[in-house]
């Protein structure tokens, strides 16, 4: 979707201290999780096995992003109940409808490749990885769809956490496989698990975050709990949801959609309004809860951020 950017952003505005909080917000948080803490209405510990909102704990002073928009965020019932998360279905409301049963804890994260420091982490210890690294809300604008106020931290900072080595030169991501609790993998539309990348320099970006929460909150599982990508200047299908692997690797990974439909569905997946989707046009789009539509702009207005990525690409040819 749309959003109003400012050329650049002043030295003054990046990465001040008094906007960021340490790691005790996401701790707070994990250590609820994990301890199965029982909360009053929504993540209850009484709430149905099969209620999106049983595992969702608060996440509380986690200051503003820098890179937020300002646009007004769509509702929380939109957010919750109008996704892509394949792995439920293809139906956007299919998450809604099942990814409630999907089991979030415990959860393992494997992160290997061209990394000094491999290893699995459960999903506490990721939350604690950043250590002093940064957690922050992020209202950012998702491309053909809406403006979600995220919760997370760059993936940029745990990268260098795990020390790439020289070899590495892309980033690959894989998605649960668990078809028991996720319907959608006992069709053929996709092979499974799903599976994302972006190139090493895309992945250090800052607007590139690993999300752990929306609305004040931890993620619900329609959404992608635990863990999910956010790249707001690429489509949807990017932002992989329930990471369960994180690989540095040499050449560029395979990615679902492109596996799926090559002609139709690129690596790169930047939203450029320049370049028709073969069945339809890319250069408007409609946001949900709005009746019009609008222009859709170069980079899904992330430009001034972004661009300088693909000087001397041709974003047709690599669309």
């Amino acid at each position: 979707m749309l959003i109003k950017t400012r050329a650049e952003l002043p030295s003054s505005e990046i990465t001040p201290e008094s906007l960021y909080v340490n790691r005790r917000a996401f701790m707070r948080a994990a250590i609820a999780a994990g301890a199965g803490a029982a909360l009053a209405g929504p993540g209850s510990a009484l709430a149905a096995a099969d209620d999106p909102m049983r595992n969702v704990w608060p996440i509380t002073d986690a200051a503003k992003s820098p890179f937020s928009t300002t646009e007004k965020q769509n509702s929380f019932e939109d957010i919750t109940h109008y996704n892509n998360f394949y792995e439920f279905g293809m139906d956007k409301g299919d998450p809604g409808r099942y990814a409630g049963k999907l089991t979030v804890r415990p959860w393992t994260v494997k992160i290997d490749g061209q990394v000094a420091k491999p290893g699995a982490y459960q999903i506490e210890d990721l939350l604690k990885f950043p250590l002093e690294e940064r957690v922050y809300r992020m209202r950012c604008v998702e491309a053909w769809s809406m403006v979600i106020p995220w919760i997370g931290f760059p993936l940029g900072d745990l990268l260098k956490k795990v020390e790439p080595t020289s070899k590495a030169k892309f980033v690959a991501f894989e998605t649960l496989r668990r078809p028991g609790e996720m319907p959608g993998q006992n069709e053929a539309s996709l092979q499974w698990p799903y599976v994302e990348g972006l190139r090493l320099d895309e992945a250090m970006h800052p607007l590139a975050i690993l999300a752990v929460g929306l609305y004040g909150k931890t993620l619900l599982t329609p959404n992608g709990a635990p863990l999910r990508l956010v790249v707001p200047w690429k489509y949807g299908f990017k932002g992989i949801k329930s990471i369960v692997r994180i690989s540095l690797v040499e050449k560029q990974p395979p990615t679902s959609w492109n596996l799926s439909n090559a002609r139709e569905y690129g690596f790169y997946s930047n939203v450029n309004p320049t370049v028709d989707h073969p069945r339809w046009t890319q250069a408007r789009e409609r946001r949900i809860g709005e009746f019009f539509r609008r222009e859709t702009l170069m980079f899904n207005g992330y430009g001034d951020q972004v661009a300088s990525l693909y000087t001397g690409m041709d974003l047709k040819k690599n669309y």
